[in-house]
């Protein structure tokens, strides 16, 4: 998002998909202009005092994997539906924007697509675009149809943040609203806001996890990822590696697999095969959880290797179910779509102003952090999660 223009339980997170329906504190919400620059600053001020609100929540992962930031999110959602009510939204026209066609992605498009008819935007008007084969061709290709199509915003995950650096700065100066997710956009015009996981704090979950899974003995990992430049991978790798300072834990490979599965378990089956002493694998990608698994079971070595891995596909709640797979640390994608709806209608509606008042008492301490929380799912907490899904039409 451009500043340069200008709870804890599984309800909890799945009231986020009603309340903004129905905002019981919307009586003074100030109503005026619905021009594409947004409303007047007045009536903008006007309704961020009468919705403003501050997050009463502070999830915590080690007590409830499964809480993520749904109470706070929910908040932010409410105010920010208070503050589009009664304001036309027929100028709005929306994208979600993601890096490759994975499981992972089909929650964020289930929260998108809610979150554009919880606001009142047609279908047409919210665009959900997956690269069938995560390439950067498929990404930009769609983006320049998005363009044609006189999209008003977008949130992105981005495949490669430095060649789309020059592409976000070009949009944003056309007054296009650009919405960073899943992976953060250091150094863009989009910078200055990122809806989705702190993934240093991932990564150290996830490093946590290896330490229990492994013992005190520790042993030797091998680490393998769709990106090893992307923000997101370097931010979980660099927090898997702080987590295991220290113990008797070492990362000895660190392997790109291009986005894409089979290449990840491919690339694991050789380095089992080469490395009789790895006895970890760490799999930052939503598919490499199961394509590492996999390779384990193929290598008949589930006694001796233990994998860790990164986000919720269906394939990984098995191979976690199985024991295959120690643990998982989860994102909530679902909030990445459906939170995101809200706040690239309103950017266009009110303006980057008022919206991002309505948005900081929600930021971690960086400031442009908007975090949809993180989860540590193990065999323990299987149920619940599978539970949320349930409710929020993710399974």
């Amino acid at each position: 998002m451009n500043l340069a223009k200008s709870g804890r339980s599984t309800v909890a997170l799945a009231a986020a998909v009603t309340v903004v329906l129905g905002v019981a504190g919307c009586s003074k919400s100030a109503t005026g202009s619905t021009a594409s620059a947004g409303v007047p600053a007045a009536s903008a001020t006007a309704a961020v005092a009468a919705c403003g609100s501050s997050p009463s929540a502070s999830p915590d992962p080690a007590n409830d994997p499964v809480a993520f930031n749904n109470a706070n999110l929910t908040e932010l959602d409410a105010a920010l539906a208070c503050a589009l009510k009664g304001k036309s939204l027929s100028g709005v026209n929306i994208a979600m924007v993601v890096n490759v066609a994975a499981d992972y992605w089909n929650a964020g498009q289930t929260g998108f697509k809610a979150g554009c008819k919880a606001i009142g935007l047609s279908s047409s008007d919210c665009t959900f675009f997956a690269p069938p084969n995560g390439t950067l061709t498929e990404q930009n290709s769609e983006l320049e149809t998005l363009r044609s199509q006189g999209i008003t915003g977008y949130s992105i995950s981005a495949i490669d943040p430095a060649s789309a650096k020059g592409t976000i700065a070009t949009d944003v100066s056309n007054g296009v609203d650009v919405l960073a997710i899943d992976s953060p956009l250091p150094g863009t015009a989009a910078a200055s806001l990122y809806l989705g996981t702190d993934n240093y704090s991932a990564g150290f979950e996830a490093g946590t996890e290896m330490k229990t899974a492994l013992g005190s003995a520790g042993g030797k990992v091998a680490i393998l990822v769709g990106s090893l430049t992307a923000a997101n991978a370097t931010g979980r790798i660099a927090g898997f590696e702080a987590a295991i300072k220290g113990s008797n834990i070492t990362v000895v490979q660190k392997v790109n697999d291009n986005l894409s599965a089979s290449t990840a378990q491919t690339d694991a089956e050789t380095i089992l095969a080469n490395n009789s002493g790895i006895n970890g694998l760490y799999g930052v990608y939503s598919y490499d959880g199961p394509a590492l698994a996999q390779a384990v079971l193929t290598a008949k070595k589930t006694a001796t290797v233990k994998v860790v891995c990164d986000d919720s596909d269906t394939q990984t709640l098995g191979f976690i179910n199985s024991g295959a797979i120690s643990g998982t640390v989860v994102q909530m994608p679902y909030e990445q779509g459906y939170t995101g709806a809200y706040l690239l209608a309103a950017e266009h509606v009110l303006g980057t102003a008022a919206t991002m008042a309505l948005v900081k008492p929600y930021l971690e301490s960086d400031g442009s952090t908007l975090s949809s929380g993180v989860g540590l799912i193990t065999g323990s907490d299987l149920s619940a999660y599978k539970a949320l899904e349930a409710q929020l039409g993710i399974g």
